[in-house]
C-alpha cells in the first residue's frame, strides 16, 4: 500500500465543495487523515479566498489511477477542465507525493507546488512534520520553517468535517 498525499483547494462555494471531495475522497481510499483547514488569498489573480488543506490516504492503486479519480471527484463537483490556470475554482484536488515517488508521468511528483505555495507546504508540514521531501531531503517542517511567509496570507480557520470523516471513539 502506498501512501498518498492530496492537497484540496476550493473558492466556489468552499464548505459545500470542500465537503463533498473529502466524503468522495473517502469513498474512494477508505479511511483519511487530514490537516486542518486554511484560508489564504488567490494566488496570481483578483477573487475570492481559497479554502485548502491536505488529506492523507493509503492506496494499492497505481499513480495514473488515483489521478484519474481525482479528475472524476473534480468533475462531479463542477471544475470544468481548460479554465485559466490562476482562477476560481469549485475544487482542485492535486496529488503531491506517492510514497516517495519522483516521476514525471502520469504527473510530476513530488508536486512543485510544495515548494513555492504556503497553502500547500503549511498543511504537508502539519500532517507529516517529520517526512523528508524526495529530491530536497529536508523534512517539511523544515522547509516550511524556511519559507518566506510574507509572500502568501493564510491562516487556519474553523471547517465542520462530515460526522463520517472522523474517527470512531
Amino acid at each position: 500500500m502506498a501512501q498518498i498525499f492530496i492537497s484540496l483547494g476550493t473558492n466556489i462555494d468552499p464548505q459545500r465543495h470542500l465537503t463533498a471531495g473529502l466524503v468522495e475522497l473517502h469513498q474512494a481510499f477508505g479511511e483519511l487523515q487530514f490537516s486542518r483547514v486554511f484560508e489564504s488569498e488567490p494566488v496570481g489573480f483578483s477573487g475570492t479566498n481559497f479554502l485548502n488543506m491536505v488529506a492523507i490516504a493509503q492506496t494499492d492503486k497505481p499513480i495514473a489511477d488515483v489521478v484519474s479519480i481525482f479528475k472524476q471527484i473534480e468533475q462531479d463537483n463542477g471544475r470544468v477542465r481548460g479554465e485559466k490556470k490562476f482562477s476560481p475554482r469549485s475544487l482542485d484536488i492535486d496529488l503531491l507525493l506517492y510514497d516517495d515517488a519522483v516521476c514525471s508521468e502520469p504527473v510530476a511528483l513530488p508536486r512543485g507546488e510544495i515548494l513555492y505555495n504556503a497553502f500547500v507546504l503549511w498543511p504537508l508540514a502539519e500532517v507529516a512534520p517529520h517526512l523528508l521531501h524526495p529530491i530536497k531531503q529536508q523534512t517539511y517542517a523544515q522547509l516550511w520553517h524556511d519559507y518566506d511567509k510574507s509572500t502568501q496570507k493564510l491562516w487556519p480557520v474553523d471547517f465542520d468535517f462530515p460526522k463520517a470523516l472522523l474517527s470512531n471513539d
